[in-house]
């Protein structure tokens, strides 16, 4: 063959495929093996807990889901999981900070000790926690004479949710924190912007809705605990006794029906809340184009 001579054409792709090749089966095949995945993993489990409730009449849910104790542990739950979440948000964006932005000796063993949470039992960390905190532990010791008890009260419920709930923000910050154009900090800087004002207006806007949805899944984690908290809360009624807890006892006792009442309520606030902070995580979105 000449030098003049052209390669031979690639055969045509058959009649109405165009580009390249699907690695995965069609849109319609592939949402079909999603939906009965959804289906038969979500769907189908809070279906089941719901239509458990509806045999029930309204008096006997009412009379359940708005008992005493009850509303005792909602109130721990939910107010536990919010501050946890927030301290979680804080300081997860101040570890993320530090991982990303800065070299020192020991990072990558301090990258790792990070995940622990996510691979420890919860049931060891809360006897952890239990024994560093605790009257007689290596630091409950010293604080109980100052009058700071923090083991089996709510003080202890919010420490152990912190501690799992901190993974869920660092990991969810920290690509965004990588991805960050360093340019525009120098650039902002360099036009006179302090350290705070392009923190504020430079990287804030950047890394807020992986902010935002770190503290979401901190906040959902930090509701369904229950291994990790039930060492260290004490579990007293009206005191120190979470709503998972509540569940588990009215399931021990036999009681199906008011155990999926009270499960159902925390279903409903949980999936509400998340609602609105997913709500408020798009509007950041929409809001950080409309600014770019």
């Amino acid at each position: 063959m000449d030098s003049t001579s052209v390669a031979a054409p690639l055969p045509a792709a058959p009649h109405g495929r165009r580009g390249s090749a699907r690695v995965l089966p069609g849109f319609g095949l592939a949402l079909g093996y999603t939906l009965v995945y959804l289906s038969l993993i979500v769907l189908i489990p809070l279906s089941a807990l719901l239509l458990k409730t509806f045999s029930m009449s309204w008096a006997q849910f009412w009379e359940a889901v708005t008992a005493p104790r009850v509303l005792a542990s909602y109130r721990l739950t939910f107010g536990a999981s919010l501050i946890a979440a927030l301290v979680n948000a804080v300081f997860g964006l101040l570890v993320a900070w530090v991982l990303v932005r800065y070299r020192f000796p020991g990072k990558k063993f301090v990258d790792a000790l990070v995940d622990l949470p996510f691979a420890l039992p919860t049931a060891v960390a809360g006897i952890a926690l239990s024994a560093l905190l605790a009257g007689n532990g290596w630091i409950g010791q010293y604080l109980e004479p100052l009058g700071i008890k923090i083991a089996f009260t709510p003080a202890g419920v919010v420490v152990a949710l912190i501690f799992i709930g901190l993974p869920f923000v660092v990991r969810t910050v920290q690509p965004v924190l990588e991805e960050a154009e360093k340019e525009l900090e120098e650039a902002a800087m360099c036009l006179g912007a302090t350290r705070l004002q392009t923190f504020m207006r430079v990287i804030m806007p950047t890394i807020a809705p992986a902010l935002v949805t770190g503290f979401a899944l901190a906040f959902a984690r930090a509701i369904g605990e229950y291994g990790s908290v039930i060492f260290i809360a004490g579990n007293m009624p009206m005191i120190s006794e979470i709503t998972p807890l509540i569940i588990i006892g009215k399931l021990e006792q036999y009681d199906y029906a008011g155990a999926t009442a009270v499960a159902s309520v925390m279903l409903g606030i949980s999936f509400l809340l998340l609602l609105v902070i997913n709500g408020l995580q798009a509007w950041q979105r929409r809001r950080s184009g409309g600014l770019s």
